[in-house]
């Protein structure tokens, strides 16, 4: 893993000399997995400590903006963000976007889409897996997190039928996440998130941080523009260029952010 090291410090320490001149700066970050860890009661995933007061730092900074992208509704990552700095917030994967004045926007989808995502619902509910379920903007969920290895293969097969038939009916996306699996939409993603930002700001200095599989549109969209930086405790294969370790490394990353701010 010394070769990882090695281009993980030498990506990021590029990246952040490349602030002192920059006018204007873009921290992107995920939520879950990124900024706070993941818990079986999900209402109860706040940031790692420290988390909240550093992004406020940074958020105040003359020309530095942070932005949240995650895979939960937007006004559930505010509710347990908890800055004090109004940020803006982008949710289900871009769906869902809350500006820092608190307007809300929500990309509209067909009549046909909606209800493809009801017939998936209703269908898992069928199968007995309604208290799995979480339906949002654009995507339907199923959550197996802290359960018992034979409950949790039971839940992962019975909805993995289910929504690769609706998927492959539909042309929906079906992806795996830490903990789960997700029926969604295909566009927005998180690489179109990346893209209005830098369509909007070409000269921005953007890095963006994630840990999950659809991070990797998010990197994928950055690529040479900036920096990307996939925050786990253990490595996978990523098109991320650089890779630290929550919550130290990534407390230390943001601190080191404000330095060279």
């Amino acid at each position: 893993m010394s070769g990882i090291a090695t281009i993980r410090h030498n990506s990021i320490d590029s990246f952040l000399r490349s602030l002192v001149q920059a006018p204007d700066k873009a921290l992107l970050l995920d939520y879950d997995g990124t900024l706070a860890p993941f818990r079986r009661e999900r209402d109860e995933a706040t940031p790692y400590p420290e988390i909240p007061e550093l992004l406020d730092e940074i958020a105040a900074l003359p020309g530095s903006t942070v932005t949240v992208v995650s895979g939960r509704p937007a006004h559930e990552v505010a509710s347990l963000l908890g800055m004090n700095q109004p940020v803006e917030i982008w949710g289900s994967h871009g769906m869902e976007r809350l500006l820092s004045t608190g307007e809300y926007q929500v990309h509209q989808l067909s009549k046909r889409t909606i209800e493809d995502l009801k017939e998936a619902a209703a269908q898992l509910s069928d199968a007995g897996l309604a208290k799995q379920v979480e339906s949002k903007a654009g995507a339907i969920a199923v959550h197996w997190r802290g359960l018992a290895p034979a409950e949790l293969q039971r839940i992962h097969i019975a909805a993995w039928r289910i929504m690769t038939a609706v998927a492959l009916r539909a042309g929906l996306l079906l992806t795996s996440f830490d903990g789960g699996i997700e029926l969604r939409v295909r566009n927005p993603n998180k690489g179109d998130v990346v893209q209005a930002l830098l369509k909007n700001n070409p000269e921005c200095r953007i890095a963006c941080l994630g840990d999950d599989m659809t991070d990797e549109d998010a990197f994928r969209a950055l690529a040479s523009f900036g920096l990307t930086v996939l925050v786990r405790d253990e490595y996978r294969t990523t098109s991320a260029q650089a890779w630290i370790r929550p919550p130290d490394e990534l407390r230390k990353f943001l601190r080191n952010w404000l330095s060279a701010c």
